[in-house]
């Protein structure tokens, strides 16, 4: 089974990741974890990508065209950052952020996860995954769309295995999980997840997903049905939360929010 244990928060802080030269507060729409345990956060209000060390101060940054909306890991030193209607890719070199190729596509960017060279975007109302080989990204098909409003399909993320994906529906305040070839096997809804948003999926299959206007994150089941734990709410200081992810080296939860602060949670 993919389910692996709930998770229990041990203890919380907050760093400031805003940097002189941002002209707006930030808001980090997304965040990841290499595997050597650098985290990088994605500000889409200053349109960078941040790079931190270990301390989750700003060592590094890059610009991008316009405000990345999601991030993933493709190799151990690059990461795909959705920026509008296309994807740029970001090598880490040591300390330093460096940007590769950009790749236009035919639909706006939002969500965005790999997974063993498929790549899984949305485009806000539909889910599309592409295959990656070398420099080109080419599409295979749609796995999902509704287009009965906006923001119906925002982030996604996908089973350490790839049988499961799973995408927030934004306005609809729904979690969705759906098998390999799109079909939907689950709706999770919970007066607890308002908005929901920030989404991740950790190497043990741990469903971790942020509802923005309800100032929380939730571990939910693997099969996407029932709520295991409410790791954070507006108590603990959680403003606006936009992303979330799990950080197996320091084994904690990093989220980010619509403002300067991220917050780390130390699980057990």
């Amino acid at each position: 089974m993919e389910n692996a244990g709930v998770f229990t928060v041990k203890g919380k802080s907050e760093h400031n990741v805003f940097i002189p030269s941002d002209s707006y507060t930030c808001s980090i729409k997304a965040i990841c974890v290499l595997p050597d345990g650098k985290v990088l956060v994605a500000d889409s209000n200053n349109q960078k990508v941040k790079l931190l060390n270990q301390q989750y101060q700003v060592v590094s940054h890059c610009g991008v065209t316009a405000g990345p909306w999601d991030m993933c890991v493709i190799t151990p030193s690059v990461v795909a950052v959705s920026v509008d209607h296309g994807i740029q890719f970001i090598t880490v070199n040591k300390t330093q952020l460096v940007p590769a190729r950009k790749v236009q596509l035919e639909h706006d960017c939002k969500g965005i996860a790999h997974h063993q060279m498929d790549l899984f975007i949305t485009s806000s109302k539909a889910l599309y995954k592409y295959s990656l080989s070398g420099d080109l990204v080419n599409l295979v098909c749609t796995l999902y769309e509704d287009v009965s409003g906006p923001y119906t399909v925002d982030k996604c993320a996908v089973s350490p295995t790839g049988y499961r994906l799973y995408i927030t529906s934004f306005l609809q305040h729904k979690l969705l999980t759906l098998a390999r070839d799109g079909t939907l096997l689950a709706t999770y809804t919970d007066p607890a997840l308002r908005g929901p948003t920030g989404l991740h999926v950790t190497p043990a299959g741990q469903v971790l997903v942020c509802g923005e206007w309800s100032n929380t994150v939730l571990q939910v089941g693997w099969e996407g049905k029932s709520k295991l734990a409410t790791l954070a709410t507006q108590k603990d200081g959680m403003r606006w939360p936009e992303s979330v992810c799990y950080s197996s080296t320091t084994s904690s939860i990093i989220v980010g929010q619509n403002g300067d602060n991220i917050l780390v949670f130390r699980v057990e």
